[in-house]
């Protein structure tokens, strides 16, 4: 059993570095393009007067930085080599996300906007599994050179994590000749609408309320009549391009179906694993930068003569957060080995568990160790001059977003318990005469 990584990660995260200190950190300098990331950054980032939006400076940032990254074949890493990526795993997408977001805000790696140098572009590959070959053709070259953007229509107002319930509701209908779906319905936190050119609808098109089956997947040109952002839900960490939205009599022809009729939540979990996994790989980076900082501050901060990090008080805190950063990256690391050996539908019957144990716990500790290093630094790591109100108000978000923690716990609860997962045969023929205690060769002592 070997722990180390393999020397070409190892070697691949020095590349990184190289090319994040020639070509990203002067792009970020230039131009007083710092502002995105200093103290100004919530203000620089958003246009406060225009609905909360990004502001159009900042988002052209980030196409700039990652139109060097894919320049320098960094951007589609994780994408497969047919799609110029490198068929990057698991592992080594963890990896590479913890590292970028150990080293702090920067125009390298900035999860507000999960933007990165190292890109995690699911749709492609969704395209490519599900959709016809009409929209292969026509989806795919776009997504990848970012002239094309799919948003997700799942999320709606009285229903939240739980899709199955979904009231927007799709059924045919033929208009001018022409065989089509007609969509009626609301949806809300439809990240990146703003920038959209298709939203990816989940509607009910058979079946009833509660029903997995039953739902299709359409893809809407978010310029089709009828389709309407009602507003931008402003957030904790702003700026915001999660709106809400009304399809009131919208029409697209049938070929908008996007993978298989009445059977379309699969397209929404797809690739939930990959994502999750390699979100906690990031939420373990900020924390481990958080734990960083506070250790660097505490030893040069001399209060009444002493070093700061003399107290036991400063000191017992940050052992705890740096004990459980230990264990989450080992955790994430063995999650994701395990699932690069086994193809993907077998990871949703025997790794979900894990996956969402990496999560919930990593998006947990990261708010935590952002919340001592405000704690540790006193009054500057309470203002924006420090980066720690931002991590948190940032990852605080992916305790909700991302599958809620407690649906994730649930999740894991399921395996555990036995009425899901590896172990669901083993546990359901438990009966209470195998564990009743008189058949124990120890009986309690306060009954013997």
């Amino acid at each position: 059993m070997d722990f180390n990584l393999p020397p070409e990660l190892v070697d691949y995260l020095a590349q990184l570095d190289r090319f994040i200190e020639a070509e990203i950190k002067p792009l970020e300098e230039a131009d007083d393009n710092i502002r995105f990331f200093d103290h100004r950054r919530e203000y620089a980032r958003t246009d406060f007067e225009n609905d909360g939006l990004p502001r159009h400076e900042w988002e052209e940032l980030q196409v700039e930085a990652k139109r060097r990254a894919d320049k320098a074949g960094f951007f589609r890493f994780a994408q497969p080599r047919e799609f110029g990526g490198q068929d990057g795993s698991n592992l080594w997408m963890a990896v590479i996300r913890e590292h970028l977001a150990a080293k702090g805000l920067g125009l390298h790696n900035d999860l507000q906007a999960e933007h990165s140098i190292v890109g995690n572009q699911p749709l492609a590959v969704m395209f490519r599994d599900f959709g016809t070959q009409q929209q292969k053709d026509a989806f795919i070259p776009g997504l990848l050179a970012q002239e094309l953007f799919v948003c997700f229509g799942l999320t709606e107002p009285n229903h939240g994590s739980d899709a199955t319930h979904m009231e927007t509701r799709a059924v045919r209908e033929t208009r001018e000749g022409v065989p089509g779906w007609r969509i009626d319905g609301e949806k809300m936190w439809i990240t990146g609408m703003h920038i959209a050119t298709h939203c990816a609808v989940f509607a009910r098109t058979s079946g009833k309320d509660g029903d997995a089956k039953g739902i299709s997947c359409i893809l809407v040109p978010t310029e089709t009549p009828g389709l309407t952002i009602d507003e931008y839900l402003w957030t904790f960490n702003m700026p915001t391009d999660h709106p809400r939205l009304t399809f009131d009599n919208v029409w697209v022809p049938e070929d908008a179906l996007f993978g298989p009729e009445d059977n379309g939540l699969p397209l929404a979990q797809a690739f939930v694993h990959e994502n999750r996994i390699r979100q906690a790989a990031s939420s373990l980076g900020a924390a481990t930068y958080c734990v960083e900082e506070s250790i660097r501050y505490a030893r040069a901060r001399r209060p009444f003569g002493r070093a700061l990090a003399e107290n036991q008080a400063i000191q017992f805190p940050l052992v705890e957060l740096a004990t459980q950063c230990e264990m989450l990256r080992q955790l994430i690391r063995k999650t994701a080995w395990e699932m690069d050996q086994m193809p993907h539908p077998e990871v949703e019957k025997r790794l979900s568990d894990k996956v969402s144990m990496c999560n919930y716990w990593a998006n947990r500790l990261c708010c935590e160790a952002a919340d001592r290093a405000m704690q540790v630094h006193g009054g500057i790591g309470y203002s924006r001059h420090k980066p720690f109100e931002h991590i948190y108000r940032h990852h605080r978000r992916y305790r909700i977003t991302e599958g809620a923690e407690e649906i994730q716990m649930r999740k894991v609860g399921a395996y555990l318990f036995g009425y899901l997962g590896p172990r669901r045969e083993e546990l359901s023929n438990i009966t209470p005469a195998d564990v009743d205690y008189r058949k124990s060769q120890i009986r309690p002592a306060s009954l013997s």
